[in-house]
């Protein structure tokens, strides 16, 4: 069967490997139908990704192809959504709700990785909540959107947001466009989306929001006038960018959040007054990954037809092309999510 791996600085290869075996009572074979490609992929491969995983593929779906001897309530063909990340939900961290900083929430994952024709979903995955049966009305494609879903979901979890706040999303990558569609769902004000790329703040701009070049406009003052000289209530940075990150604190008004979503590559710094965090007292808010608190709200929100999320898929690579997916993502020339297929 064919997998992809990291390769290198800028290079994937898509490999001949052996189909994984059940090798527990309690383990489950998947045959993988549709895989988004990630931010946080990208920078294992083209970045300094700071985690701990170098495995691709994050956002499976599937049908399932064999089940352990002890597996409850799922059959061949099963259609499922896969989460690599499974939390233990005993230990201190889990207790506090804090389920990614888990150690086995670091350390769990499918075999060889999602991006592959076949993977094994372990036991400790299947008996904590961390295979999904999908419903009918829930295309692979959709499903390979529920777990960048979730993650924007558990971010909006820990910000102090109310309904009517504006809003302004730095980065209008996939996980851009995500918070804009869970903002106008939840009922935000006004919605900013900024980036330099003018592809993608022009697909932004079918959403309805106000899109910025964030390279070429003086957007502190716009978006401060355009909020009544106050300045945007939540600040999500859904890129990287330390650039980005700076120039949320001058977007937000005081006492506002900022979402610091996007994976900044490993070594990252940045220098910004702290007397000025401190009297403003902007909540700087980190959020990593999700658990399946937030996949399952994700999963229901894309069931019931809440959301269109499959509206932000551009492009479909066959696996045998994993190469060309990646470039695709990077360049990011007239794509938005790009997603691999069997």
């Amino acid at each position: 069967m064919k997998a992809v791996f990291v390769k290198g600085r800028d290079t994937v290869s898509v490999d001949e490997i052996s189909v994984p075996q059940i090798v527990n009572d309690g383990d489950v074979l998947v045959r993988m139908r549709a895989c988004g490609l990630c931010g946080s992929d990208l920078e294992k491969i083209y970045g300094e990704y700071g985690m701990t995983s170098g495995r691709l593929g994050h956002e499976p779906a599937g049908e399932v192809v064999s089940v352990g001897k002890n597996v409850k309530g799922f059959l061949p063909s099963d259609r499922v959504f896969v989460h690599h990340h499974v939390p233990c939900y005993s230990c201190h961290f889990c207790l506090h709700g804090d389920y990614t900083m888990c150690q086995k929430y670091q350390t769990s994952n499918v075999n060889p990785c999602g991006l592959a024709e076949q993977f094994l979903v372990p036991e400790w995955n299947v008996s904590r909540g961390g295979l999904i049966k999908l419903p009918d009305s829930v295309t692979f494609d959709e499903a390979s959107l529920v777990e960048p879903l979730a993650c924007c979901i558990r971010a909006w979890n820990k910000c102090d947001f109310q309904a009517g706040d504006d809003v302004a999303v730095l980065g209008a990558g996939p996980a851009g466009l995500m918070h804009v569609i869970l903002a106008k769902t939840f009922g935000a004000g006004q919605i900013f989306v900024l980036d330099i790329n003018d592809f993608r703040l022009n697909y932004a701009s079918r959403y309805g929001v106000k899109t910025f070049n964030s390279a070429t406009e003086d957007l502190a003052k716009k978006i401060k006038d355009l909020t009544g000289g106050r300045g945007v209530d939540v600040s999500i940075v859904a890129t990287g960018s330390t650039k980005a990150l700076v120039q949320s604190f001058d977007l937000t008004r005081k006492a506002g959040d900022i979402m610091m979503f996007g994976v900044p590559p490993k070594g990252s710094q940045i220098s910004y007054d702290m007397s000025r965090l401190y009297s403003n007292e902007h909540s700087l808010i980190p959020s990593y990954a999700a658990s399946e608190v937030e996949t399952n709200q994700a999963l229901r929100l894309i069931a019931e037809k809440r959301i269109d999320i499959a509206s932000i898929i551009t492009h479909r690579f066959d696996i045998k092309n994993s190469g060309e997916a990646f470039r695709c993502a990077h360049e990011a020339k007239d794509a938005m999510k790009v997603i691999v297929t069997t």
